[in-house]
């Protein structure tokens, strides 16, 4: 398949199923605290136009969730089929840690997530806010374990070889706490919180295009624009940090994310674009600031930096990825910091809910954080390449004994099932969105078919003057 190796076709299976999981685990974490305030808001305040939002988000989060759910074992068998010697060699240090996952946040959610899906009415308010809070722990704690296994993939510590050639851990608090762990968790939760503020925000702002007084769509849009401007400059200040941390411990995923082919002893620049070209060993068509880069990574604008001539060629990553999936994030990242800041003007003008030109933007960014977070993961994967342990152990070596027709096939198998399943996943979220929260508004355990066909005119009339006084 396009002349593909077995390898090659291994980690496109990997990069194509994993950029389905990631986008689900990321909105479901943003709305699982999303459901946990607003159900905190409720108890506190006792308006009812929380709770309803409560019920119109707590259905969009069970469907995105099982997906995320599903999604994550497929993803896991990968290792057993495609990755079997990076299994046998990584497993004393990735398999308790993946251990760990399931038996805290999968554990947690499992005993709760029954209870806080269909208990509301059953349980009692502050059972079911107990069952909400331990969800939205599980979804973090999740987050925790994933990510320390993959850091320890980044920047691999407290680990030794035993006669077998297996990674096996002596000390698991340099394991977990690897150098790269800290700053990756921060990004990813940060991300996630932001993705969820822009989908909650596209849709508020969807509603609020066909109805300025409606109070559901009113307070979610509030809500997420608070959080986007609130977020969008911590995630960017955190991403610098997250990038230091990078030059001091992954230099070379560093040259390859600033196309730094060539070391530059008096400053480097910061290339905003141009076309990466391995062959030649510069960027092309270059688009720089002359010395921003080293005054960005070493906050000096004279820094020496070091380039990728310095790394021998069968080291290198695949440069052209790693550098523009990296200026999506940024250039997503500034987006949404800059549609924070509008929202902010509007607010202080008093025209958050009627200025459309807002609301048109809030809901084009809408898919941004989802695509933010696949640019950021592939960043960081293909930045790490040749290895799967970074330094330690290489990819070509981590693959199992299999030939390039049996992997081509279960590609293939993949695409098909995945397009069908998710489009369909998708598409009932999406019609779920189309509908906006109505005073009385449902949760999953009561939902009749017809709930979500319409209105009738006295609960047209009534949701209006909800919507009055809700603003």
């Amino acid at each position: 398949m396009f002349g593909w190796d077995a390898v090659e076709l291994a980690r496109a299976q990997f990069a194509f199923t994993m950029a389905f999981h990631i986008v689900f685990p990321a909105l479901s974490i943003g709305l699982a605290s999303y459901l946990a305030v607003l159900e905190a808001l409720w108890l506190w305040t006792g308006r009812d136009i929380f709770i309803n939002l409560f019920n119109y988000w707590l259905k969009i989060f069970a469907i995105a969730f099982g997906m995320g759910v599903v999604s994550g074992i497929v993803m896991s068998y990968q290792f057993g089929t495609n990755w079997s010697a990076f299994a046998d060699r990584t497993g004393p240090v990735i398999g308790p840690l993946m251990a760990y996952e399931v038996m805290t946040a999968f554990f947690l959610e499992a005993g709760f997530l029954g209870v806080m899906l269909f208990g509301l009415t059953r349980v009692g308010p502050r059972l079911h806010f107990l069952a909400t809070l331990m969800v939205a722990t599980g979804t973090l704690i999740s987050a925790f374990w994933i990510l320390s296994a993959n850091s320890w993939m980044q920047t691999p510590a407290g680990y030794a070889v035993n006669a077998d050639g297996q990674f096996v851990a002596a000390d698991w608090l340099k394991v977990i706490f690897n150098p790269s762990f800290p700053y990756r968790l921060v990004h990813m939760v940060l991300a996630a919180y932001l993705t969820t503020a822009l989908v909650v925000g596209a849709v508020g702002a969807f509603h609020l295009l066909r109805d300025q007084h409606l109070a559901g769509p009113r307070v979610m849009f509030s809500m997420a624009m608070w959080m986007a401007a609130l977020v969008a400059p911590i995630q960017i200040l955190a991403g610098d940090q997250h990038g230091l941390n990078t030059l001091a411990h992954q230099p070379v995923k560093i040259m390859a994310i600033e196309g730094h082919f060539e070391s530059h002893k008096d400053g480097a620049p910061l290339y905003l674009f141009g076309l990466p070209d391995e062959k030649a060993g510069k960027v092309k068509y270059a688009i720089d600031i002359p010395k921003l880069g080293s005054l960005i990574l070493e906050h000096s604008p004279d820094a020496p930096m070091d380039g990728l001539d310095t790394v021998p060629r069968e080291n290198w990553p695949p440069v052209p990825i790693t550098f523009w999936a990296f200026r999506i994030m940024v250039g997503l990242g500034l987006l949404m910091l800059a549609l924070g800041l509008f929202s902010l003007w509007e607010r202080w003008r008093g025209r958050l809910y009627q200025m459309r030109l807002l609301h048109i933007f809030a809901m084009l960014m809408g898919p941004a954080g989802f695509i933010a977070v696949i640019a950021g993961w592939v960043t960081t994967e293909t930045g790490r390449q040749p290895f799967t342990v970074y330094g330690l152990l290489r990819t070509a070596d981590s693959a199992s004994p299999l030939a390039a027709p049996a992997v081509g096939t279960s590609l293939l198998a993949f695409v098909v099932v995945y397009f069908v399943v998710y489009a369909a996943g998708i598409l009932y979220l999406l019609r779920l969105m189309a509908q906006p929260p109505y005073p009385g508004e449902l949760g999953p355990s009561s939902m009749s078919p017809t709930r979500t066909a319409g209105i009738t005119p006295a609960a047209g009339v009534a949701q209006d003057a909800y919507g009055e006084a809700g603003a």
